[in-house]
């Protein structure tokens, strides 16, 4: 029986240039598969749906027989209510509300860029820490810990504790990887594990940031008293950890897939090391040309819909397929070329809607950081194995190492 187009997209066999599939895809833009979900997969299409009220992300409203989402797809902790990710409003918008407000303008309009001189000096010690010039795993040694770092420093992580967060997050994300090779009851005990002592130990910084507030976000948080009221206990924690896991997943694959097209694309590089500001530009167009967050699997819709004459009924579980929206000619000239200069770069890279990446503000700089950094600092990089050994999640997809060599590391 040949597969579906969802069902090669999932491969694992497909990781490394799934783009082929999402051209094949987007000849039928709303893909109705066997198992009773549709798949959409052009720019307009996509973009519309993500601002339409009738789309639900909340997972009670999943009818029965339709195709859930596979469990690795969304970075949710199951001992904690959903997030505000998984919620429609009013509930999303009163808890996005609350977070924004200690996060980012108008409230908090200082907060990403004031971390600015911090994240600077935290890409630099990483650097000066890489190992051995001719093999270096970029992933391991670079884009995985730099954003586990950022966040407990946004959270307000005491620095002794941090290593601790290093390895609930290691823990974590590698049970959103799911391995063919590994004992499945073995990943998830480590996995409830780890959900178990991060929740406990959250819990009990909240606790203590209550009785002794600082200034950063967790303690803001835990004391705030605005229109919204407080926050509960419980809310804190499903909040904190999806800032903690789901911003810390798509920023590895932010850098990750970063360097590697760079390292594709020497002329852009080159050019990067020469102009920094080209960073900006360049962190767009990766956003659209290699998204680190590639379909969003888990809507529902909550009424008839149609979309490219095709009606979709109330009830049908929905899968977006971002990349593929990015790469859509009706929408990008030439869509499969790298270009940063390319004009007018509004990509579905970061979504788009109620539901646009909350932390998009601190990822697009970290990124812009680390790679104009790593283009000034790395002498001759080069890649070691093209393609990369990836991950096996096909949702949040990027390398799972990235092996590089260069000529020594300028100071």
């Amino acid at each position: 029986m040949t597969p579906t187009l969802l069902h090669q997209i999932l491969d694992y066999a497909n990781r490394a240039d799934p783009y082929p599939i999402y051209e094949e895809l987007r000849k039928t833009p709303v893909h109705h598969e066997t198992d009773g979900a549709y798949v959409i997969s052009t720019y307009y299409e996509i973009r519309s749906l993500l601002h339409d009220p009738r789309i639900s992300s909340d997972a009670r409203n999943v009818a029965s027989g339709n195709a859930d989402p596979p469990a690795e797809s969304a970075p949710e902790e199951s001992a904690l209510p959903p997030s505000f990710l998984r919620l429609d409003p009013p509930e999303h918008d009163r808890l996005r509300r609350m977070t924004n407000r200690h996060f980012g303008p108008p409230h908090s309009p200082h907060r990403v860029d004031g971390m600015r001189p911090e994240l600077h000096d935290i890409v630099g010690g990483l650097i000066d820490g890489l190992g051995d010039p001719g093999r270096i795993d970029l992933v391991e040694e670079f884009s995985y810990p730099f954003p586990v770092t950022v966040i407990c420093r946004l959270l307000g992580v005491p620095r002794e504790d941090e290593a601790r967060f290093h390895t609930w997050a290691d823990t974590l994300a590698a049970s959103l990887d799911p391995d063919p090779d590994a004992d499945p009851a073995e990943r998830g005990k480590d996995a409830h594990e780890a959900r178990m002592a991060l929740g406990m130990y959250l819990a009990g910084l909240i606790e203590e940031r209550r009785k002794n507030p600082g200034d950063d976000m967790l303690s803001q948080l835990a004391t705030a008293k605005g229109q919204d009221g407080p926050m509960t206990t419980m809310e804190l924690l499903s909040t904190a950890a999806l800032l903690l896991i789901a911003g810390h997943e798509t920023t590895v694959n932010l850098i990750s897939n970063g360097m590697l097209t760079l390292l594709r694309h020497p002329e852009v590089l080159q050019r990067l090391r020469t102009e920094p500001r080209l960073a900006v530009p360049i962190v767009e167009e990766l956003l659209r040309f290699e998204p680190p967050v590639q379909l969003l699997p888990g809507r529902t819709a909550l009424a008839d819909i149609e979309v490219r004459g095709v009606t979709i009924p109330e009830g049908s579980a929905l899968w977006l397929v971002l990349a593929s929206g990015n790469r859509d000619p009706q929408r990008f000239e030439n869509p499969d070329r790298f270009d940063p200069d390319r004009p007018d770069i509004q990509h579905l890279g970061l979504g788009s809607g109620i539901h646009s990446c909350f932390g998009a503000p601190v990822a697009r700089l970290e990124a812009q950081l680390a790679l104009a950094e790593l283009a000034r600092r790395l002498e001759n990089p080069r890649l070691l194995d093209d393609p990369p050994e990836y991950r096996q999640n096909a949702v949040l997809r990027g390398p799972r190492h990235l092996r590089i060599a260069c000529d020594g590391i300028r100071p």
